[in-house]
């Protein structure tokens, strides 16, 4: 399965490749050049299985580059009770008898965007391995609170990649700055800006449309990335949900 540019203007490009660019030169989404088709029976077993199991049933349908052991490595290394409060990772609980509540909230950070930003770094990494990449990983974050403490969390200390978010310094809650501010990591930075969120997230499709800045960057052994919901990796594994 290859990905292509929602604007048209760039070549093709492996899962693999779409996940280290986080999106297209031209600015548009990396979106797949089909979508899987799943037979009833196959949609009954999901239901039996563990989040685990069913991750990786359901990521191997869309990251055929990845290998059943790298997605297994990635969904492992991400779905765990290290992680995780709740061995179920997302359970399912009854209201009543016809009336059930997903429950998404028990990862570290306490929000749902952790059910994609825990496994991100796994398969960011996973690709820049698998495309050979040599040069470091920036990733650039715009936030309106749950995403930039989730990615800070997903990508804290992983090597070769840096992440920088940015949130409207009066836009968030007191609890998600707090949560932003004093996240640990080597590899971690976070900017207020002046303005709303529509600003912050205007401001990093800048950066992103910028050949001299990307140019610099690339003078120094670094290219962008995002973990914002414009990269495949990050919609994929909502698919799971």
């Amino acid at each position: 399965m290859m990905y292509s540019s929602s604007r048209g203007k760039t070549r093709p490009v492996s899962a693999a490749e779409a996940i280290k660019m986080g999106i297209a030169p031209d600015g548009g989404l990396f979106v797949p050049d089909s979508v899987p088709r799943i037979d009833a029976a196959t949609m009954t077993s999901l239901g039996g299985m563990t989040y685990q199991e069913r991750a990786r049933q359901i990521l191997g349908l869309y990251l055929q580059d990845f290998s059943p052991v790298e997605i297994a490595r990635c969904v492992e290394a991400a779905y765990n009770t290290e992680s995780f409060d709740d061995v179920r990772i997302a359970p399912l609980v009854p209201l009543d008898a016809r009336v059930f509540v997903q429950e998404l909230w028990h990862g570290p950070t306490c929000a749902f965007k952790d059910m994609a930003l825990q496994i991100l770094p796994h398969l960011m990494t996973t690709s820049a391995a698998k495309t050979g990449e040599k040069d470091e990983i920036v990733v650039l974050v715009a936030t309106s609170g749950d995403t930039g403490k989730a990615a800070l969390e997903g990508f804290k200390d992983v090597d070769g990649i840096r992440i920088v978010v940015f949130y409207p310094q009066d836009g968030v809650s007191e609890v998600q700055k707090r949560q932003m501010v004093t996240q640990t990591g080597k590899n971690v930075m976070v900017a207020a800006v002046e303005g709303n969120f529509d600003d912050a997230q205007n401001g990093v499709k800048r950066i992103f449309a910028d050949p001299e800045f990307i140019g610099k960057l690339a003078d120094h052994g670094m290219k962008l990335s995002s973990a914002n919901s414009i990269n495949w990796g990050r919609f994929a594994p909502q698919i799971v949900n």
